[in-house]
């Protein structure tokens, strides 16, 4: 299963993907292209595509669309000032055809931080 993972920079998405393969948490640094890793989950085969999500490159994101079976799109609770921005790349996406078969995961990531 094809799974794409996207959203802002900082959100958390490698830490994410890191902590699905490995089991632990690990030191990142910013993802500039994406990083890909199979995980698996009861006897179910996942390959995540983590896409860095810094503005200049997330036109680039289109490029992942295709075969994506299910699309994760993490959010950093915690930086409010940045929730509508994450709003409108999500919505921007969900308007591309090549993801409409796709299943949506949102992840509020950041919880635990105050």
């Amino acid at each position: 299963m094809r799974i794409l993972m996207v959203g802002l920079d900082a959100a958390g998405k490698t830490t994410i993907l890191y902590k699905l393969k490995l089991g632990e948490i690990v030191t990142t640094i910013p993802t500039i292209g994406f990083n890909v890793e199979t995980v698996e989950y009861k006897n179910i085969s996942f390959t995540v595509w983590d896409v860095g999500g810094q503005d200049k490159i997330r036109p680039l994101w289109r490029h992942y669309f295709q075969n994506t079976q299910g699309l994760i799109f993490v959010v950093d609770s915690n930086d409010r000032d940045r929730v509508v921005e994450a709003r409108d790349e999500l919505h921007r996406m969900l308007n591309e055809d090549e993801l409409r078969d796709a299943v949506l995961l949102v992840f509020a990531n950041k919880q635990d931080l105050p």
